[in-house]
């Protein structure tokens, strides 16, 4: 055995490790030399998943570090972070052994430096809102084939880059108009608006000999931090921009970044190079369209000229036998004739029956009538035959008065020794009372 062959004695002796204790391993070592920790970086990749924990990285330009925040933490936050915020987390660093990466357990989170700047945003962005500079009303619709661009951004960014390079693959018969601008710092609000306004002076000026024509205008820029951004929420910028007279189309930062001057336009654009394409359909397109409406006008026309000879023919038919026209009129009439003599049958017949019906139905209901009130005079009859005194008298009573015809109704009205009449069924009888008794 050579001596190459000989394991040394740093590999016999040393630990072979499973992943997972590996990863606990690591989990504690970070917990006794670290935790808690206070971090400070920027949001990216902010997510609240639907259990209510947040899910997010940190960074800064040196490195970054994935969070979790979980729901009891999360309810305790007093703004919804969003990504490009500057903050400070506070929390346990610990290795999610699942996948083996470093994360930090988030207990609470507040605002850094850039909290500040987010205020004065919201601050900035509520006013002009309640002034109207935000309203859908006054946005206009971009122009379908603009004669001419013009271009506000840096002169030296990658954003003049981008959208030059798209619009040159483009639309390259289409002028662009570059006037350079400051995008960044404190006199960038400032050289923005002079930019704007050079290009509405040209915008307003269309006809003249030698004015290039502008139907829209393109401000752009890179993405950034919200400082870097930060002239884009300038008020003085944002007034400028609804004083255009053409559509203004702002292409600022990423698809994350959102600024006043976003508001403000007429269209927001989510990057610079998509600002470009936004009034830059290809000439390709516009030509493969004309192809479609030439195609679309020939056979229309071919159609027309079809229809056009089929009536022609139908017209000829009819002019060449005039006596098969007039052949069908007199048969037409004759049917009309016809249908009106049957229907006036009918309808004569129809009034006969009826009157018929009509007949046979008033003797029908005369007769009942006078059997109903046959029956009802003699139902009043017996009624009134019921109430015949002399029927009561019939079956055993009789009725008392006094010599001069009052009724005697109670045992008061006759004192002993009255001399009283009694009416009977078939006769009258003279009373004399002896001794009354009450009931």
């Amino acid at each position: 055995m050579s001596l190459f062959d000989r394991p040394s004695a740093a590999t016999a002796t040393s630990r072979v490790w499973e992943v997972g204790a590996l990863c606990r391993a690591i989990a504690d070592s970070l917990e006794a030399r670290f935790n808690p920790v206070s971090v400070r970086g920027e949001i990216t990749g902010f997510s609240r998943a639907g259990s209510g924990h947040c899910y997010f990285s940190i960074k800064d330009v040196a490195g970054q570090l994935r969070c979790a925040m979980f729901r009891r933490a999360a309810s305790a936050l007093d703004f919804l972070p969003r990504d490009g915020e500057l903050v400070e987390v506070r929390g346990k660093l610990g290795v999610y052994e699942q996948r083996g990466e470093l994360q930090l357990i988030v207990d609470s989170l507040q605002r850094a430096g850039q909290g500040a700047l987010f205020e004065q945003f919201l601050r900035v962005k509520a006013q002009l809102e309640a002034e109207g500079l935000f309203d859908a009303a006054r946005k206009r619709r971009l122009p379908v084939m603009p004669r001419g661009i013009g271009l506000v951004t840096s002169a030296g960014a990658a954003a003049l880059h981008d959208v030059v390079t798209a619009l040159r693959r483009r639309v390259p018969h289409i002028p662009v108009l570059l006037v350079p601008s400051l995008v960044q710092g404190a006199e960038a609000p400032a050289s923005i608006s002079r930019a704007l306004q050079q290009l509405y002076g040209l915008a307003q000026r269309q006809g003249e000999p030698g004015v290039p024509p502008i139907d829209v205008i393109l401000l752009v820029r890179g993405g950034g931090s919200m400082e870097d951004l930060w002239a884009f929420n300038d008020e003085r910028v944002a007034r400028t921009i609804v004083q255009s007279p053409v559509p203004v189309i702002s292409g600022v930062g990423h698809e994350t970044d959102f600024t006043i001057a976003d508001f403000c336009a007429d269209l927001r654009a989510p990057t610079p190079t998509a600002a470009a394409e936004l009034v830059a359909q290809p000439r390709q397109v516009w030509l493969e369209g004309l192809s479609l409406v030439q195609q679309r006008l020939q056979d229309a026309l071919l159609r027309h000229i079809d229809r056009q000879g089929q009536r022609l023919d139908a017209a000829t038919q009819r002019l060449g036998r005039p006596s098969q026209h007039m052949a069908q009129q007199r048969l037409r009439l004759s049917q009309l004739g016809q249908r009106m003599r049957y229907g006036m049958l009918m309808k004569v017949q129809r009034q006969a029956q009826a009157y018929q019906a009509l007949e046979a139905d008033f003797s029908q209901k005369t007769q009942r009538q006078l059997q109903r009130h046959r029956q009802r005079l003699e139902q009043l009859g017996l009624r009134l035959e019921l109430l015949n005194p002399q029927r009561v008298l019939e079956r055993g009573y009789s009725v008392l008065t006094t010599p001069s015809g009052q009724v005697v109704s109670r045992v008061g009205q006759a004192p002993v020794g009255a001399a009283l009449k009694a009416l009977l069924a078939d006769g009258r009888l003279d009373v004399t009372v002896t001794q009354p008794k009450l009931l």
